[in-house]
């Protein structure tokens, strides 16, 4: 089987190099470009692409992949929103995804975001390099004694509740399914959450029910100086009301792994260009915000164990043993 690897990146290459030679048969290029219906003609030729969270997938794409004779899309994540599922449905093809590859990677993200921005590290690092040892302005909070509020117990919720277990905190949930291994945590309702919780760290998946989960609404219920984390999907927070209750002083603090419209900043170096979006700019504007590049599962494990399933569900399609629980359907 030959695969086309889109929007390759070094870490990428050197962890599927790794596990290469554990899967004869499976023959590699890597293109540092993303697909596009500009770039789709390079899987000319080709058996399969793999892709990322952001490539995009759209019904156009698919058309031109599927003329080119490709039948499987090899996701190198879990997320699957960037996929036109119908109509690779239509088409016949067959979407593959890695649906858990190291869920703790994400929650320790989550949980140093938090500790992060509660305790101004991204400010003091900056302060000390200047030569400027003051300590005005760098007051943080204990989380010992603090109540989390963690909306989602999947698999990375429910480690990100085992986190702040371990730091002593007292651990409420909301989720519409409770995870029976998670004794410790009280499960409440959303709103119950939202007003009893120090910590709110959003952990669900986005769709149309979560779209906007928080909002000018929500937020009015949280405790005032909460600290907000999301290391999920941008489109959770409404960003607008995100920033009218930054500026409204509601907030202790917000970290963000990910944001509305991050679209093309995402994994790309733009050093030498003006953003495309004000939505950044005006997050970064806050003292007490933390933005990072949608890096939460970027461990060495993670990527050994996203390279493993990748090159497993190839195989699994060669051989026609399809792994169920990697595959993505239309309505999924």
């Amino acid at each position: 089987m030959k695969i086309l690897f889109y929007d390759a990146t070094s870490y990428d290459m050197e962890s599927f190099d790794e596990k290469k030679p554990d899967y004869e048969g499976i023959e590699i290029t890597y293109q540092e470009i993303d697909i596009s219906l500009k770039t789709v003609a390079l899987a000319r030729g080709y058996d399969a692409i793999c892709a990322f969270v952001n490539s995009d997938l759209s019904a156009p794409v698919l058309e031109a992949l599927s003329e080119l004779g490709i039948s499987l899309l090899l996701l190198r994540c879990a997320g699957f929103n960037n996929v036109d599922l119908e109509k690779a449905e239509q088409l016949g093809m067959t979407i593959l995804r890695v649906p858990g590859y190291s869920p703790e990677a994400v929650a320790e993200h989550a949980m140093t975001l938090a500790l992060s921005v509660n305790r101004h590290l991204h400010k003091s690092y900056i302060k000390v390099r200047e030569n400027n040892f003051s300590l005005v302005g760098l007051t943080g909070i204990n989380f010992y004694g603090k109540t989390a509020g963690i909306i989602g117990t999947g698999k990375i919720g429910a480690a990100m509740c085992r986190i702040c277990r371990g730091f002593g905190m007292k651990v409420i949930a909301y989720d519409q399914y409770v995870n029976k291994d998670l004794d410790f945590v009280e499960y409440k309702s959303l709103d119950e959450v939202l007003s009893q919780s120090d910590l709110i760290s959003l952990h669900c998946p986005l769709t149309e029910d979560t779209r906007h989960l928080i909002n000018r609404d929500t937020i009015a219920r949280m405790k005032k100086d909460v600290v907000l984390v999301n290391t999920s999907r941008g489109a959770l927070v409404k960003t607008d009301d995100l920033i009218q209750g930054i500026r409204e002083k509601r907030f202790f603090g917000v970290g963000l792994d990910v944001y509305e419209e991050e679209g093309n900043n995402v994994f790309e170096n733009r050093e030498e260009e003006v953003l495309e979006s004000s939505v950044t700019a005006r997050l970064l504007s806050f003292p007490n915000v933390i933005v990072t590049s949608h890096q939460g599962f970027l461990t060495r494990e993670a990527l050994s164990a996203i390279a493993e399933t990748t090159l497993q569900n190839a195989k699994d399609y060669e051989g026609k043993h399809i792994n169920q629980a990697n595959l993505v359907k239309a309505g999924a």
